[in-house]
């Protein structure tokens, strides 16, 4: 194995049944830390489960849908009992939804995509900021994208969800800057060998695309307690951190 700079870390993941989360899971696993993995999917997890114990990672698995509020305070309440605090969060959990005009996106569709992008990370903060808190150096890694900060045509729900997620997320940098060691980053992973990738752009040659893998070591270290920066914004395709700019 390779050196394990997160021995020791307790890690929070969601969306880790597959993509990149399913690939940060394991790479966090591999570097030391104990990893809680959060998805929907009882057989995704469990086949997870077994290549970080392959790894020789340890993992506890929670087969919960985002949008289940009381399940997530539930989760937080159990981490508190369990191990007294939580040391990374990676909000990865996300829905594509439509794209397609804005007036022709389903209302259901529009409010799923919400709850499950915005409103799911929002609780998640919410029943982990104690935990975080708890920590020497906790450290909260949200996945967001470029459709948040850029208008494209057809992208307007996705983009909106990542929008406010970003400045949720950067609100939040703020209010814990200077009074715990908590550091929050936005990634933007970009064009990436995944299944909500495939179904954006379906007509794409996978293949020209990075692998979830190749953007791990990236959350690895900014996971780790050297980590120092916050409310910024970690953009992969470009190999580097930036600071978010209001419009001029």
């Amino acid at each position: 194995m390779t050196e394990q700079i997160l021995k020791g870390r307790l890690a929070l993941i969601s969306g880790a049944s597959r993509g990149i989360g399913r690939e940060t899971a394991k790479a966090f696993a591999k570097a030391g830390a104990h990893v809680i993995a959060v998805a929907r999917t009882v057989g995704a997890l469990e086949e997870l489960d077994d290549e970080i114990r392959t790894l020789g990672g340890t993992a506890t698995l929670v087969p919960i849908d985002l949008t289940d509020y009381d399940a997530l305070d539930r989760l937080g309440l159990t981490i508190h009992e369990r191990w007294g605090r939580l040391d990374i969060l990676v909000g990865n959990g996300a829905m594509l939804g439509t794209i397609g005009p804005l007036n022709h996106i389903d209302p259901k569709v529009f409010e799923r995509v919400m709850a499950v992008n915005v409103t799911a990370n929002y609780r998640l903060i919410r029943s982990m900021d104690p935990l975080l808190r708890a920590s020497d150096a906790g450290r909260a890694l949200f996945l967001s994208s470029s459709a948040g900060s850029n208008a494209f045509a057809y992208w307007g729900l996705y983009g909106a969800s990542k929008a406010a997620l970003d400045l949720m997320c950067r609100d939040w940098a703020e209010e814990v800057r200077n009074v715990s060691a908590i550091k929050v980053m936005l990634v933007n992973p970009g064009r990436t060998r995944t299944r909500m990738r495939a179904e954006a752009a379906p007509g794409e040659d996978p293949m020209t695309l990075p692998t979830p893998d190749e953007i791990t070591p990236y959350l690895v270290e900014m996971a780790t307690p050297a980590w120092q920066q916050t409310g910024k914004w970690f953009d992969f395709p470009k190999r580097k951190v930036m600071a978010f700019r209001a419009p001029e």
